[in-house]
């Protein structure tokens, strides 16, 4: 377990943690929504928020992650894309989830965090919380109907003692933020939604998101030559011979051509995060 569970017992506990060991850089309040951006233009998929969170919070290999990069594919050839999506839970400010749950999570007050109540982790309530859940930001340790669920508690055992989340602080490419949500709206804007990501307005998550640059042509060149070259392999046979196999390519060809927040089994979510970890 996690060390915020190791030092928490109860909901009623985990809702009265007061600040302590003051940090000179960050000043945690409390009482307010905390919440955070995304610069996905500066991402690189690089893995280091996600190693870090399973670090800090003691998690073993396997599907119990609290963090996802997900990483998919979208057009083709000279126009393709490769997407990285940060994925923690957003502490909506509207949590479908917890309603579903029936008292096996709640929205702590102090933050903002929307978390699991550790007592009731093998709560079967918690499967209809994560059918709720557009984001997947619940987790199980199994495909078992009473396996333990986990998720991103935003770090509170952190922001108890003014740290930022471990995710903000070790991302080197500086893609992360973490603030109250007034402060992030002010900087960043309203925008929470990438693309092929949920509609944010069942549950108004409390993230804000920057997308990633038009795609441009830095160096012109002609695409129709590209496809030849590219094509031949002499003395080898020819890769192809019909550049379309290239530019329309079928749907099932690219193996996460497609965003998947939710994960049906501990099979798909450890496909869809193969990159990480472990």
């Amino acid at each position: 377990m996690s060390s915020t569970t190791s030092t928490v017992t109860s909901a009623q506990s985990l809702t009265s943690y007061t600040a302590s060991a003051p940090n000179q850089q960050t000043v945690i309040k409390t009482g307010v929504q905390y919440g955070f951006y995304f610069d996905q233009s500066r991402c690189t998929a690089c893995m280091a928020c996600t190693v870090a969170c399973k670090g800090w919070n003691n998690l073993q290999p396997g599907p119990t992650k609290w963090l996802r990069v997900l990483q998919y594919e979208t057009g083709s050839f000279p126009s393709l894309r490769l997407n990285n999506i940060f994925a923690p839970c957003y502490h909506c400010q509207n949590p479908v989830c917890v309603t579903a749950a029936k008292g096996a999570m709640f929205k702590e007050a102090n933050y903002g965090a929307v978390l699991i109540d550790p007592d009731q982790a093998n709560s079967p309530n918690l499967r209809a919380a994560w059918d709720a859940c557009p984001y997947g930001s619940i987790v199980f340790d199994s495909d078992s109907q009473t396996a333990n669920a986990s998720k991103c508690t935003m770090c509170i055992d952190r922001l108890t003692q003014n740290m930022l989340p471990i995710c903000v602080e070790s991302c080197m490419m500086r893609a992360l933020e973490f603030g109250t949500v007034p402060d992030l709206v002010k900087k960043y804007g309203t925008n929470s939604q990438l693309q092929d990501m949920p509609d944010p307005k069942t549950t108004t998550p409390a993230v804000y998101f920057k997308p990633q640059s038009p795609k441009s042509v830095v160096v012109p060149y002609d695409v129709t030559q590209a496809l030849a070259l590219l094509g031949k392999r002499d003395p080898l046979p020819a890769v192809y011979t019909d550049p379309t196999q290239v530019t329309n390519v079928p749907a099932g060809v690219v193996g996460r051509g497609n965003l998947v927040m939710k994960a049906a089994t501990v099979a798909d979510l450890m496909k869809a995060t193969m990159s990480d970890d472990g």
